[in-house]
Formats: structure tokens, sequence, C-alpha cells
């Protein structure tokens, strides 16, 4: 009963649209936020931050801008990795020092701050991607996808090739330079954990208010007019010309902003290929489909999903512990059993509705499979090789895209309102 609106009042239009109407909401955001920016940096260590909070943060900036142009604006996009590239190569050359030509007469620019580095590359990018829009005027679904695997392909090739965009080294890779904000070394070998996540923590954090701010104003009702109808919008005022491009530029400034901190900050050295091929764009779409269209909060469960699952999977199914304690093992048995009963139930509900989701069968796929997370966990993993637990993961994110796409289209944050709309009247059945 604590979760509600009751008592709650609005004296203002203002309080009234507030981002989160309910007291509950903005109390549990502050407390995120808290632990985020004032527990987290004391406790985390090298492996958390490389394993899942840069991966989770970076990702979930460039989720955010993916989600902007197909969730929020409805085009399609395959040239997230192109894009991701654009960022990282550019931000490695204000880093590092632009070399510019006036006149015939070649001038060096001094390095830029890395802060400055990452939003200026954002701005490259947004500059690219809106180059790349251009065909959304004429063009939009199936036709856009392929324009944007075009552009996909074509930045990876350009990267390749072009000598002057990785500084004419001879492998072509490119290395983050050492970096400071405020005499703490944020890019290099020697930066600490809790700098380098603190870093990112604070972009990501500037990032997902600007866009929530952005979705919710007047730039964000058109994009979704375009989305849901373009004719209808055009009709009623919206200019498609100006709604797709800004789509396109604020959608590419973001994942330029991720590029940048995944070359720079997260892994220090890439090769355009290997960093940044077609398996980074799908990723990223990935997490945007499985966290939710349409949504800034489904972005960043998206995010932490896919950074999560492969970590789970790792402590569940490769690793292996010889010897367990008494206690490990009463509770692995109550999981097993667990496991087995989700199961039981899950047949029992296919018997009854003739369908796998209907009913009460998603909220039973859903209690197995963290039966079966928590009995792997408790007996320190299932000991199988990690070749075989790769390619399972493949088979887990592509089975889970087809069940959110047919039972539950928009993803993890529908999921996440539906309880928070049950909460709002627990204990109360209506």
């Amino acid at each position: 009963m604590f979760y509600r609106e009751a008592g709650d009042y609005k004296t203002s239009y203002q309080d009234d649209g507030q981002t989160f109407p309910i007291k509950f909401d903005r109390y549990r955001y502050y407390f995120v936020l808290f632990v985020a920016f004032a527990m987290v940096p004391f406790l985390i260590n090298d492996y958390w931050v490389n394993a899942i909070f840069l991966p989770f943060l970076i990702y979930s900036i460039a989720a955010i801008g993916l989600n902007i142009l197909v969730g929020y604006c409805g085009q399609v996009s395959l040239g997230t990795g192109g894009f991701m590239a654009v960022g990282a190569y550019a931000c490695y050359k204000f880093m590092t020092g632009l070399d510019i030509w006036i006149d015939g007469v070649q001038y060096a620019l001094p390095p830029i701050n890395i802060f400055f580095s990452v939003i200026l590359a954002g701005l490259v990018t947004a500059v690219v991607g809106v180059l790349f829009g251009l065909p959304s005027l004429r063009i939009k679904g199936f036709y856009l996808a392929v324009a944007t695997l075009a552009a996909q392909f074509f930045l990876v090739w350009l990267f390749n090739k072009w000598s002057w965009a990785y500084n004419y080294s001879a492998s072509g890779q490119i290395n983050a330079p050492e970096r400071e904000i405020f005499g703490v070394a944020i890019t290099g070998p020697s930066t600490d954990a809790w700098a380098t996540y603190l870093f990112c923590l604070v972009i990501a954090a500037l990032c997902a208010i600007v866009a929530r701010n952005l979705t919710r104003g007047a730039s964000g009702r058109k994009w979704m007019a375009i989305r849901d109808m373009d004719i209808a919008a055009e009709i009623i005022g919206v200019n498609p010309l100006k709604a797709k491009l800004s789509a396109f530029a604020v959608s590419s400034f973001y994942i330029g902003i991720a590029g940048a901190l995944f070359f720079a900050v997260y892994l220090g050295a890439v090769e355009v290929g290997e960093a940044f091929g077609i398996q980074k764009s799908f990723i990223v779409l990935f997490m945007v489909i499985i966290g939710g269209l349409g949504s800034i909060f489904g972005s960043f469960a998206g995010a932490a999903f896919l950074v999560l699952l492969p970590v789970l999977l790792k402590l569940m199914l490769a690793d292996s512990t010889d010897e367990i304690s008494g206690f490990s093992s009463v509770m692995s048995w109550v999981f097993l059993a667990a496991f087995a009963a989700a199961l039981v139930m899950l047949v029992i509900n296919i018997v009854r509705t003739r369908s796998l989701i209907a009913g009460a069968g998603v909220g039973w796929i859903f209690a197995s499979i963290a039966a079966f997370m928590a009995y792997a966990l408790t007996i320190g993993g299932m000991g199988w090789p990690t070749d075989i637990v790769a390619h399972l993961q493949l088979v887990i994110v592509g089975a889970l895209i087809i069940i959110f796409l047919i039972a539950e289209p928009h993803g993890l944050a529908q999921l996440w309102r539906v309880a928070k709309e049950k909460l709002r009247l627990w204990p109360f059945p209506h």
C-alpha cells in the first residue's frame, strides 16, 4: 500500500507533469543515484568495472541512442557499429591533436581534454548520422535498414583504408593516450577502477536525463507522430525532414559518445573490424528489443540483461566446484525441486490453454529459469565446456527475442510497468 498516489497532491501543472509523478518513484530514483555515485565507487574493483559496470554504462548510452531512432521515431537502423566507430576515431583524433589545412598550410591543434573529446566525437558522429539519414526521407522499413547496413560496411571499410584516421600507424590500430581530469587518470594503463566508472556514470546519467526530457517534449512528440503514421503527422504540421533528421542526429550523437567511451575508457586500443563490426550493431539492437522499444528505462534494462547474461552463464554452467558445503547441498536440492515444480506447472498450463505463453505460461517460464539459475549458482557451476556455453548464450538471446516479440513486444520495460500498476492496487484485487 506504500506505492500509490493517494495523498500525493499536485498543486501546479509542473508537479502534475513531472517525470516521476508518484513520490515513491522519486525517492527510488534518488536512492539509486545515491548508491551509484556515493557507494558503488568505494566497493568495486577492476573485475567488476571491466566485466559489468563499464560495458553496462556504455551500452546503455548506445541503446538510448538507437532507441530514440528506432523506438521513438520508427526508423530502422543497422549501422550502430559503424557510427560507434566514427565516435571512437573522432575521439582519438581530438585526443592526439587534430591536423587541419587552411590555404594549403597545415596546422596542428593541441590535444583536447578527454571529456570535451568525447562530446566533440558525438557531434562529429551526429553530422555523419544526418548524412546517412537523408535516405530516410524517401525510403523506410526494410529498404532503410539495408541503407543503414550499407553505412555500417562503408564506415568500417573507410577506417580500415583511411590512414589519416589512425595517424598512419603501421598496424592500423588506435591506442588511447593517457588523459586526466583534475589530476585523475581517466584513460591509459594507470587508471583506477573508480575513476573510469564515475566518468562513464556521469556521462550516462546526463545522457539519460537529456533523452528523457527530449522524448517527453515537442521533439519526442514529433518523433512519435512520424513513427505512428508519417503521412498523418505531416498533415497536422509535423515537418518530416526536420523530425527524421533530428532523430538521426540525436541518435548518432549518443552512439558516437558510446563509441568514444568504448574505445578510450573501456578498451584503450581498438581495430575497427574487430571492435565495431556488424555484430556490434546487432548487439545494441537486441538490447533495445529485449529492453523495450520507446523506453529509456528499457535501454538500461536491455543493456543490463545482455551484459550480465554471459557472466551469469559462465558462473552457472562453465565454472565448476568440486566440494560444496552442507547448507549449499540442501539448498541445491530445494532449488532443483522448485525447478521441477515450475516445469510441471508449465506443462499443465500448456495442456490447459494449448499455448506456451497463454495464461500463466510466461510466469512459469521465468520461474523455471530463475530456479535453474539458483540451482546452478548454489552448486558452483555445471562444469560445461566454455564453447558450448558461448553458443548457448546466442540461443538464449535468440529465443528471448522471439518470445518478447510474440508475447510482449514492449520488452522488459512493459513488464516493469505492469508490475508497478499491480503494486499501485496491492493488496486489493481492483
